[in-house]
């Protein structure tokens, strides 16, 4: 069976009745399984991990999608993660007997049937751009959703699927096809983003920091405390160990230290295994010495 996964991002973090009534339209394919739902308030966003069928998985994420999109209302939403949409970003990943080519049609069949029938702008990015400028994520949400309306005036800001006319209510959303990357969140204790913004050009490769990791500074309000927000692309190149050190080296410069850091949504079990290395220093550790390795295999 070709296995699918989905990680849908929807802007909304707070309500939780709201999430409630956009997860039940998963009720129709019980099939596709919600593997894990995290939503964070100051973000005001949700991260909804899908895996299943490769058949059913765009079935299932369409009903979701347009149920957030009628419940969402971007006109009054207010968060510190950037985003254009109510369902601002849908990347699949290939799982199981699936390359990344049979992945990037799906992921352009179903951003281009959203498009219609929800008449909201669709982009590319990673592995399904139609234009190398739109595959980096950041590049394509690049000035959110405030700035979505002047976008879709000019011809550079026309999207790649949907209507090229603004909605107010739903703004765009961003489809994709990657590989599987880990959403990882560290804590600082500090409420002075700047130091934040500094770590983050600090770490991420964008700005002469690590291969694989994007990052960002966020300010949690909630909390009284900065967040450096990642995305590690490819933990092989870049493994968590390596960037959580760096993180801390870092902000002891300014005095400060790691309050905690925060897993969004799932990770690969090879993920850990250098986690277990450096942390325990067990050199020599495998997955093989895990008992629910040999009872998934």
């Amino acid at each position: 069976m070709k296995v699918l996964e989905c990680i849908p991002n929807i802007s909304e973090g707070r309500d939780a009745q709201k999430i409630k009534e956009i997860l039940s339209s998963l009720e129709k394919f019980p099939e596709v399984k919600c593997l894990n739902v995290s939503s964070d308030r100051d973000h005001n966003r949700s991260v909804i991990t899908l895996l299943g069928p490769a058949d059913a998985v765009p079935s299932a994420m369409l009903g979701l999608a347009l149920a957030a999109i009628e419940r969402i209302d971007m006109r009054h939403h207010q968060g510190s993660h950037p985003r254009i949409g109510a369902v601002d970003v849908v990347p699949f990943v290939p799982i199981r007997n699936m390359d990344m080519e049979e992945t990037v049609r799906i992921a352009r069949q179903f951003g281009k049937e959203l498009g219609e029938k929800a008449g909201i702008p669709i982009y590319f990015y990673e592995e399904a751009a139609l234009r190398e400028d739109r595959r980096n994520l950041a590049d394509v949400r690049r000035g959110q959703y405030e700035g979505l309306e002047e976008k879709l005036r000019h011809p550079d800001g026309k999207p790649d699927a949907g209507s090229s006319s603004f909605n107010a209510k739903a703004g765009a959303t961003i489809v994709g096809a990657r590989p599987p990357l880990i959403a990882f969140n560290v804590n600082l204790t500090t409420n002075d983003k700047a130091i934040a913004d500094a770590i983050a050009r600090a770490v991420r490769q964008k700005t002469g920091g690590y291969k694989a990791v994007k990052a960002m500074g966020v300010m949690l309000e909630d909390k009284g405390m900065v967040q450096v927000s990642m995305n590690l692309v490819n933990f092989k190149e870049t493994p968590i160990h390596r960037v959580v050190e760096t993180i801390r080296f870092e902000a002891a410069r300014y005095g400060v230290s790691i309050a905690e850091c925060e897993l969004i949504g799932l990770t690969p079990l090879a993920a850990l295994e250098e986690v277990v290395r450096y942390y325990l220093q067990i050199h020599d550790f495998s997955l093989d010495q895990i008992i629910e390795t040999h009872l998934l295999s």
